[in-house]
């Protein structure tokens, strides 16, 4: 991670801090396109004797973890049942190709119901963006028609594949 990353995203779990950071950092480091500086790098528990609010005992329980997903950081913690994510935010993760975009999608999508347009849910409630590099210069395209062909057959689609994206610009 650059030294020079002011904003870092918090994600706040209810009590599955570490598993969710395991599986993200495992999911990323396995990707076909190797994702640089996938990392836990701390994870800070309760001990013995810390006083919390409501007396509970949680000792060994995560309080914080920082990580990083491509040399992005994030900070996660157990914070309990009292937020949840929803899709205002998402992460949105560019692939280099369609075996990228299967491999993120096979392992991250969890909610098929919440699937559309290349987004997803995964299984702590997290929603993602799985996007092929390609998108971008297909739907913001000047030939306008091509462009909105392109646009049509994303927006019927869950997971997002590139030759019918492509084949849908090529023919418009």
């Amino acid at each position: 991670m650059s030294d020079t990353q002011q904003i870092v995203p918090s994600l706040w779990f209810d009590k599955e801090t570490e598993e969710a950071v395991n599986f993200y950092v495992s999911v990323f480091n396995g990707s076909p396109h190797k994702r640089p500086d996938s990392r836990i790098i701390s994870i800070t528990r309760y001990e013995k004797g810390m006083e919390v609010p409501g007396g509970e005992e949680l000792e060994g329980k995560v309080i914080t973890a920082i990580f990083e997903l491509g040399g992005q950081r994030f900070m996660a913690l157990d914070g309990g049942p009292i937020f949840k994510f929803n899709e205002a935010v998402s992460f949105y993760v560019e692939c280099e190709d369609q075996e990228e975009v299967d491999y993120f999608w096979n392992r991250l999508s969890a909610v098929p119901e919440a699937e559309a347009c290349g987004w997803l849910k995964d299984r702590f409630g997290l929603s993602w963006q799985i996007v092929p590099k390609q998108m971008g210069d297909l739907l913001g395209n000047p030939d306008r028609k091509k462009a909105l062909a392109a646009t049509n057959a994303m927006l019927k689609m869950k997971k997002l594949v590139i030759a019918d994206l492509q084949k849908a610009f090529d023919e418009a």
